[in-house]
């Protein structure tokens, strides 16, 4: 006899489940995630995750939920088999499945006594809205340590490694138009360049940039920058990383991408961060370097290609170009002639890659 298949408890029932433990005097642990790949390191997390508490409900982002956050190529497994799964654990006493891209309206709706997040955030790199919603319901957060060498990427790293040998993966950050991003494209078509880009990410949700990557067919993903103008929060700068760990890059391309880029990507991709400067550094770092190029009367501007470091446009130099400034140049028709260098060297260096690694 076949059993029948598991059937998701709904938010209302969750909460009735929750109120239930209140009056008891019991706790109810709330965790969230995908849990593609089941493995062990989700195993061990859960067991200690409900040794917090007397009870334990997963909040499993549905298949839509998951193409939102992960991009086409996920989930593995749908969503009914992901929950019937986490069902059989011991550890686990309900499984509820939302449809929307954060868990904020279920935490509110469920308001679980306790919130517990594997060690690869920290409270500050919450989400922001979920986070708002926790302290909202005076939740109690924990952090769970990581156990090493146990996650989903690298299990689906681990059956894909041999499907692109040769080919560089390249993971591309964005904010605006998005013309150097034409150019890679441009020359992987030609065959000038062997790779592919993996990912395509940007902090601006109708920028160019990603209207260009949905039209070649590339994972686009938006990562929602926070509401500081010029900050880029450390929930955006985790989802990043996660972002192109998924998508097992190799090389991070920096073009036109108008945040600051730091941990944890700074370190999972030391030496192969690169970025494109309008100047022949290290003259005029930072912005608007055609304009200071043009102020400080220099005769000659240009591109410079280079290693991201914690230090603006400080990294160590691997290719630049040079263009003329002349009689009469503005700003814009001087950054125009230098965006004609950046084309060309960008994509060289690219396709030269193994030479630059080699040397660093």
């Amino acid at each position: 006899m076949t059993a029948d298949p598991y059937t998701p408890m709904t938010p209302e029932q969750v909460r009735l489940l929750r109120d239930r433990l209140h009056t008891q005097g019991k706790k109810l642990v709330f965790t969230n995630g995908v849990f593609d790949i089941l493995h062990a390191g989700h195993v061990r997390y859960l067991n200690e995750a409900r040794a917090l508490g007397d009870a334990m409900v997963i909040a499993l982002n549905s298949d839509a939920s998951v193409r939102e956050l992960k991009g086409p190529t996920r989930p593995v497994n749908h969503e009914n088999d992901r929950a019937e799964v986490l069902a059989a654990l011991r550890a686990v006493d309900a499984v509820v499945v939302f449809g929307d891209k954060r868990a904020t309206a279920l935490i509110e709706t469920i308001q679980p006594h306790i919130y517990a997040k594997g060690g690869d955030y920290t409270v500050d790199s919450l989400n922001p809205e979920e986070r708002a919603a926790l302290d909202s319901v005076g939740a109690e957060i924990h952090i769970l340590p990581l156990v090493p060498g146990r996650s989903t990427t690298s299990t689906i790293q681990r059956m894909t490694s041999d499907a692109s040998k040769g080919r560089l993966r390249l993971g591309v950050l964005g904010s605006g138009e998005g013309s150097n991003f034409r150019a890679i494209l441009a020359a992987i078509t030609s065959g000038q360049l062997e790779a592919d880009v993996a990912v395509a990410i940007s902090d601006v949700a109708d920028s160019k940039f990603l209207q260009t990557a949905r039209s070649a067919g590339i994972p686009a993903i938006h990562v929602d920058p926070g509401s500081h103008p010029k900050r880029f929060g450390e929930a955006a700068q985790k989802e990043v990383a996660d972002h192109l760990q998924r998508a097992r890059v190799d090389v991070v391309v920096l073009i036109g991408f108008m945040r600051i880029l730091k941990e944890p990507t700074l370190s999972q991709y030391s030496g192969r961060i690169v970025n494109v400067h309008p100047s022949l550094l290290p003259k005029h770092k930072g912005a608007n370097a055609p304009q200071l190029a043009i102020e400080a009367e220099d005769c000659e501007s240009g591109c410079t290609v280079h290693l991201v470091t914690a230090e603006i446009d400080a990294g160590r130099i691997l290719a630049q170009a040079s263009v003329p400034i002349l009689p009469g140049d503005t700003p814009e028709i001087l950054h125009s002639r230098i965006k004609e260098q950046e084309h060309r060297l960008l994509p060289r260096v690219l396709s030269e890659w193994k030479k630059h690694v080699s040397a660093i």
